[in-house]
């Protein structure tokens, strides 16, 4: 009796998973090392990235859309005296690394002005609130860091100065527990950088 339950139970088993199905995968997550992950297109209900954006290097994108990483080492390089896109830090919704229209004309902005800023380069970081693990967060700020790269270099950034970094939760810039500054700390930041002297 107990085998033919066990036997039940293997063909029940058997007879729901395939119904069940596996999990896909993530569908955002951190790149390879050397490539921009191409930032979802239409999940927020806005256009995609690359609809009405124009590169003036069409070999700076890869194949399949995607933007490479840049050769040049730029994590050595230091915050520059003068750091005119203060006033221009990108904010995200919750859980979302897709950037909103109302945020793209701050970044046609900063594209518009970096190609007059000569030997030097610019950091992107990425911040969120403080919901979620810290190493989802950390995952989290380093795809919106991509997403505005990503955004800039089909603006007709040179890639190979654009850096990124993730501080996930680590930086917040209101310290409060309520969505008045989890909104706020849901950020990209734009530093100018160059060589260190």
């Amino acid at each position: 009796m107990k085998t033919h339950k066990l036997i039940y139970l293997i063909a029940l088993t058997l007879a729901v998973f395939p119904l069940a199905g596996c999990h896909k995968g993530l569908q955002k997550t951190t790149p390879l090392p050397g490539w921009a992950q191409k930032p979802p297109g239409n999940d927020d209900g806005l256009k995609p990235l690359d609809s009405g954006l124009k590169t003036s290097d069409t070999s700076a994108i890869g194949k399949d859309g995607l933007v490479p990483m840049g050769d040049k080492d730029l994590h050595n390089w230091k915050p520059s005296a003068d750091q005119p896109f203060k006033g221009d830090t990108v904010y995200f919704e919750f859980d979302k690394a897709t950037i909103k229209s109302s945020e793209t004309h701050k970044l046609d902005s900063i594209a518009s002005r970096m190609k007059g800023l000569q030997g030097k380069a610019l950091r992107i970081e990425g911040h969120c609130d403080e919901r979620g693990t810290e190493e989802y967060n950390r995952s989290l700020g380093d795809r919106r860091a991509l997403a505005l790269r990503e955004y800039l270099v089909r603006a007709g950034i040179d890639y190979q100065m654009i850096d990124t970094i993730s501080y996930g939760e680590d930086r917040p810039l209101n310290p409060g527990h309520n969505e008045a500054a989890w909104s706020k700390n849901r950020r990209g930041e734009f530093v100018v950088i160059e060589p260190p002297r």
